[in-house]
C-alpha cells in the first residue's frame, strides 16, 4: 500500500515537474537576456504602435507569429482591409532578413463604425494585426531575428482623418525548441489568430438581378444551425452599399442575404467569386460565392435579424449552447468507452467486476468510487488545463502525455500495476478476506477509485465522436461552465461501469468466485504490460537517446516490487528482502527522475507515424498544394493517441488508399502532435477540436476542408478523395 502511494505521489510530482517546462525555459530565457525585445512603442498624437511576438523566441524551420499592437485614442479609429465608404486600410511593408518570408495580415473580425450616411469598417481602441513569418532552416540557435516594419495607418475620427507612418523594429531570439508564448501579448495574439475568420467548408451562390444582390449560404457549421442574424463584409469594395440594412431569411441548411449593390456592382455586374467575411451570432467564416441562383436549403424558415443591435448583445455562452456541448459531453463519455484508447483500463475493471459480482452491497460501493475517481481526475486534469490555457499556454485535450516525463511515470506505473496482477507482489491481501480471494489490486473503494484515476489518464488523450465539439466548446466558456462540461463527460465514461455495478441481476449472471479468478487475474496482466510498452514507445519517440533510462527504470522498480512480494511471503523474515526492495526502488526513483529530464527529440523531420508518402503539415503548404491543383489530405495524429495508430494502420496504408492517392494525384500532410506545437493546436481550434485525431481532406476550387470521421475506414478515405478529385 505504501509503495504504491509512494509511485503516486512520484507521479504527482512529476507530472508537476514537467507541466509546465514552458514556463521555466522562458524565466531562463529572461535571465539570460534571449526574451524578445522591441525598439519601444512608436508614437503620434492619434495612435501608438509596436511590433510584438505571439512566442518568446522562433524556431528554424518554423512558423513564427508576430503581431502589429495598435492603441488607438479615443473617438478615433483604424481600418480594416476593406475601410468601407472611407479611410484606408493598414499596410505594411516589410524589411527582413533573407530568408524570412512574410504573410498576410490575419485581419481579426472588424467593427461597423456607422458616420451618418457612411459605413466603415475597422477597430478602436485596440487591435491586434497578427503576420506569420516563415523561419528559415538554415537560422542558428543563438541568432538573433532583427525585424523591420514600416506601418501606414488611416487614422479617422468623425471629423477628420489623418495618415500616420511608423517605423516598428522588433529582436526576435532563435532557439531550437518549442518557444513558450510571450509573458505580454502572446495570449491575445494567439486568441486573435484562433477566432480570426477562415473557410469552413460554407457553399456560396451569388446573384444579381433587378437592382438586388442575393447571397446565398449552406452547409458547414449552419447547417442546421438557425442564425438568429448575419451580416456580409465583402473583402472588396463598392460591391454593396456598406451603409444600407441587410435583410434575409435562414433555412433548413443555411440563410439567404439581401443586399443593396454598391456602385461598382451596378455600374460593371457581378463578376464573381463574392469573397468576403459572413458574420453570424453563431460565428464568422471566409466564405466565396460563385454566380447561381439561391441554393436549396438557404430560407423558408423565417426572417433574420439586423444583426447591428443584436451582435452587440450576443453572447457565446446561452444555455442552450451550454446544454448542447454538456449533452455531447454525455455521449462523447459513453463512445470513449469504445475507443482503443481504453483498452488496457479494461482490465482493471473486469477483475473489480469479477471480485465484487456476488456481493451487490460492495458492488455499489465500487462503481460509485470509481465514478468519484473519473470525476475527480477529470476535474483536475481540466482544471489544470484551463489554468494554463488562462495563463498563456497553447495546449489541448490529452496535454499530459505530451510531457515525456509524464508519459515515463505512466509507463512506470503501468508496470507496477502488470506485476501486481501477475502476483509478483500483494496490496491491501490481508484486509481483503478470505472471502475474496488474493486479488491483487487496491482494496475495496480505494482500488476502485485508482482504476477510475487511471481510466482518465490513459484514456483522456483520445477524443471521440461527440466529445471533440463538447470539449472544443467548453475552452471557449467561462471556467464554471467548462468544468460542468469535463464533469458531464467524466460522468459518460464511467455510466456503464457504474449502471453495472449498481444492477444486482447483472452481476448474478457472472461465476461464482472461485480458482479462475486467479487465472483471469493474471490474463489481465498482459494488457497493462502491453501498456507499459506502449508508453516506452512514445517515451522514445520524445526524446533523445533516453530510452535506456527508462528501461533502467523500470528493472529497478521491478527488482524493488519482486523483493517486497518475497518479504511478503514471509512475514516477519524478509527484512532483508525489504531493505533492498527500498534500495531498489530508490534506484528506480532516481532513474525515473533521469528519465523525466531527458531532451527532447529533434522534430527536423519528416512526421512520424505516417504510412503513405507525407510531408510535414504546414499552413503554407496546404495553399502550395491546392494552388497546383491538388486535393490535400491532412492528418493531425500523435504517437501516444492509440485511436491514431490504429486508424493509420488500417485506412492509411492501405493498397487501396495508395492508389485512391495516386488516383487522385493527392498530397499526404502529417501534422504531428506527440510534442507540443503551438501551430497544430492553433488548427485544431479553428476546427473546433482540443485534440486529436483530426483528419482534414481540401479539394481545389472548394472552400474550406471537409472533416473525416474519427475512426476512419477504407472505404471512407477512398470516397473521400474520388469526391475531391472531381
Amino acid at each position: 500500500m505504501r509503495l504504491l502511494a509512494a509511485l503516486l505521489v512520484w507521479l504527482t510530482f512529476t507530472a508537476a515537474a514537467v507541466a509546465a517546462p514552458a514556463q521555466t525555459a522562458l524565466e531562463q530565457a529572461l535571465k539570460a537576456g534571449a526574451a524578445p525585445m522591441a525598439s519601444g512603442t512608436q508614437r503620434t498624437e492619434r495612435i501608438e504602435a509596436e511590433l510584438v511576438p505571439m512566442s518568446a523566441w522562433a524556431t528554424p524551420g518554423a512558423t513564427a507569429i508576430v503581431a502589429v499592437r495598435q492603441k488607438i485614442k479615443p473617438g478615433w479609429h483604424t481600418y480594416w482591409r476593406n475601410q468601407g465608404d472611407s479611410g484606408g486600410p493598414t499596410t505594411l511593408s516589410w524589411n527582413l532578413p533573407d530568408g524570412v518570408v512574410p504573410g498576410d495580415i490575419l485581419w481579426p473580425l472588424p467593427e461597423r463604425q456607422r458616420l451618418q450616411s457612411l459605413m466603415n469598417y475597422g477597430y478602436s481602441d485596440a487591435v491586434l494585426l497578427p503576420v506569420s513569418l516563415q523561419i528559415p532552416g538554415s537560422m542558428q540557435p543563438g541568432q538573433t531575428l532583427s525585424l523591420r516594419v514600416a506601418a501606414h495607418f488611416y487614422v479617422c475620427s468623425d471629423e477628420m482623418c489623418v495618415p500616420e507612418d511608423l517605423d516598428l523594429v522588433l529582436s526576435l531570439p532563435v532557439r531550437d525548441s518549442a518557444a513558450p508564448l510571450d509573458p505580454r501579448y502572446g495570449q491575445a495574439i494567439q486568441a486573435v489568430v484562433a477566432s480570426a475568420p477562415r473557410p469552413a467548408g460554407i457553399e456560396a451562390r451569388a446573384a444579381f438581378a433587378d437592382g438586388r444582390l442575393t447571397l446565398s449560404a449552406v452547409g458547414g457549421p449552419l447547417a442546421g444551425a438557425a442564425p438568429k442574424w448575419a451580416y456580409f463584409f465583402p473583402f472588396e469594395g463598392g460591391i454593396i452599399d456598406h451603409a444600407a440594412a441587410q435583410t434575409g431569411q435562414r433555412g433548413a441548411q443555411g440563410l439567404t442575404l439581401t443586399l443593396a449593390p454598391g456602385r461598382g456592382l451596378a455600374a460593371n455586374g457581378l463578376k464573381p467569386p463574392l469573397a468576403g467575411v459572413l458574420s453570424t451570432d453563431l460565428g464568422a467564416w471566409e466564405i466565396s460565392a460563385e454566380q447561381g441562383a439561391v441554393l436549396p436549403g438557404a430560407s423558408g424558415e423565417g426572417a433574420l435579424g439586423d444583426g447591428e443591435a443584436a451582435q452587440a448583445s450576443a453572447s457565446s455562452t446561452t444555455p442552450v449552447a451550454f446544454l448542447q456541448a454538456a449533452l455531447f459531453a454525455l455521449l462523447g463519455g459513453l463512445i470513449l468507452n469504445l475507443m482503443p484508447c481504453v483498452f488496457p483500463i479494461l482490465a482493471m475493471k473486469a477483475a473489480a467486476l469479477s471480485r465484487s459480482a456476488h456481493e451487490p452491497a460492495e458492488a455499489r460501493r465500487d462503481g460509485l468510487a470509481f465514478l468519484a475517481g473519473v470525476l475527480a481526475t477529470f476535474l483536475i486534469l481540466a482544471g489544470v488545463l484551463l489554468a494554463l490555457r488562462a495563463g498563456g499556454q497553447a495546449l489541448g485535450w490529452g496535454f499530459q502525455l505530451q510531457s515525456p516525463g509524464v508519459v515515463a511515470a505512466l509507463a512506470l506505473l503501468m508496470l507496477a500495476v502488470a506485476l501486481n496482477l501477475s502476483g509478483v507482489f500483494q496490496i491491501g491481501a490481508g484486509l481483503q478476506g478470505a472471502g475474496h480471494g488474493p486479488l491483487a489490486r487496491l482494496p475495496g473503494a480505494a482500488g476502485a477509485f485508482f482504476t477510475g484515476v487511471l481510466a482518465v489518464v490513459v484514456a483522456a488523450p483520445c477524443t471521440a465522436p461527440f466529445m471533440a465539439f463538447a470539449l472544443g466548446a467548453a475552452l471557449l466558456m467561462p471556467w464554471p461552465m467548462a468544468l460542468a462540461v469535463f464533469l458531464m463527460l467524466g460522468l459518460g465514461l464511467a455510466l456503464p461501469y457504474v449502471l453495472i455495478s449498481l444492477s444486482p441481476r447483472l452481476l448474478s449472471r457472472l461465476p461464482r468466485p472461485g480458482p479462475w479468478m486467479e487465472t483471469l487475474r493474471n490474463l489481465l496482466a498482459f494488457p497493462m504490460y502491453g501498456a507499459a510498452l506502449w508508453l516506452a514507445w512514445v517515451y522514445g519517440r520524445q526524446t533523445s537517446d533516453a530510452l535506456a533510462l527508462l528501461f533502467g527504470a523500470g528493472l529497478m522498480l521491478a527488482l524493488a516490487l519482486w523483493l517486497w512480494g518475497r518479504s511478503q511471503a514471509a512475514p516477519g523474515k524478509g527484512r532483508l528482502a525489504a531493505i533492498a526492495a527500498a534500495l531498489s526502488l530508490l534506484a528506480a526513483l532516481g532513474l525515473g527522475v533521469l528519465a523525466a529530464r531527458a531532451a527532447p527529440a529533434s522534430t527536423s523531420g519528416a512526421a512520424s507515424s505516417a504510412h503513405l508518402p507525407s510531408q510535414p503539415w504546414s499552413e503554407q503548404a496546404v495553399q502550395a498544394a491546392l494552388a497546383e491543383g491538388r486535393p490535400v489530405l491532412v492528418n493531425f495524429t500523435a504517437d501516444w493517441c492509440v485511436t491514431c495508430k490504429i486508424n493509420e494502420g488500417a485506412a492509411l496504408s492501405s493498397p487501396r488508399t495508395a492508389e485512391a492517392m495516386q488516383a487522385a494525384n493527392a498530397v499526404y500532410l502529417v501534422g504531428d502532435w506527440t510534442r507540443r506545437d503551438d501551430a497544430i493546436t492553433a488548427e485544431l481550434q479553428r476546427h473546433g477540436r482540443s485534440g486529436v485525431p483530426l483528419y482534414l481532406l481540401y479539394a481545389p476550387g472548394r472552400t474550406g476542408p471537409r472533416i473525416l470521421p474519427q475512426l476512419l475506414t477504407e472505404g471512407t478515405v477512398v470516397d473521400a478523395l474520388k469526391d475531391a478529385a472531381r
